[in-house]
């Protein structure tokens, strides 16, 4: 199983950077102070509170997502509504929540899985004699079987590379407490550049 996670890049945004060394060379030193503060005041509440640049780390989540790709992740969402199925998002590792990972939902809150290969059967309340999923996204086979009913606040995440995942087939279910949010905007490479990269609505 591949363990590789996404870390948080804790500098700021490459263009605030350019802006700053720009600013350093044609300015005077107050200028350069006060775009300092300006930028401080717009980007740190921005990061902590909406939306958080993130770089992929790893091949649990390929084909949909490469090792290198630079992602925005929206915060913000969850916070007026519940994650949804098949929404790809980045969390806290519960065995280490100073890593962070990124996963596809597949389980919801009280919802029981059984996993038989790349087959996963969900019952819930609305479907009591249970449904498949349909998950075009996954690309190679894998051997898993597995049965589990969820509690209320927690979640089960797989990586789309299912024969390269470490997810809640290994480390067990999710707590909502430790989600950070979906994945929002593609930046890097340009080339698949895109908005809610990932995302996937199955026919109803």
């Amino acid at each position: 199983m591949d363990k590789k996670h996404i870390y948080s890049e804790k500098e700021f945004p490459p263009i605030v950077t350019e802006i700053i060394k720009k600013t350093s060379n044609e300015s005077s030193f107050w200028e350069l102070i006060k775009f300092a503060i300006l930028a401080i005041i717009i980007v740190v509440p921005i990061r902590a509170y909406v939306a958080q640049p993130f770089f992929v780390s790893g091949s649990s989540m390929v084909p949909t997502f490469e090792n290198g790709q630079y992602l925005i992740v929206d915060e913000i969402s969850y916070r007026f509504r519940e994650p949804k199925r098949d929404e790809v998002i980045v969390f806290k590792y519960p065995k280490d929540t100073t890593k962070f990972f990124i996963k596809r939902i597949i389980g919801l809150p009280n919802e029981t899985l059984t996993i038989n290969g790349n087959k996963v059967t969900i019952k819930n309340t609305e479907f009591p004699n249970g449904f498949t999923l349909d998950e075009p996204f996954v690309k190679n086979e894998s051997s898993n079987e597995l049965t589990i009913t969820l509690k209320n606040d927690e979640y089960f995440v797989m990586g789309d590379n299912r024969i390269a995942s470490s997810d809640s087939r290994v480390w067990g279910t999710l707590p909502k407490n430790l989600i950070i949010g979906r994945t929002l905007v593609r930046l890097l490479p340009v080339s698949t550049a895109s908005i809610l990269p990932g995302s996937f609505n199955p026919a109803s």
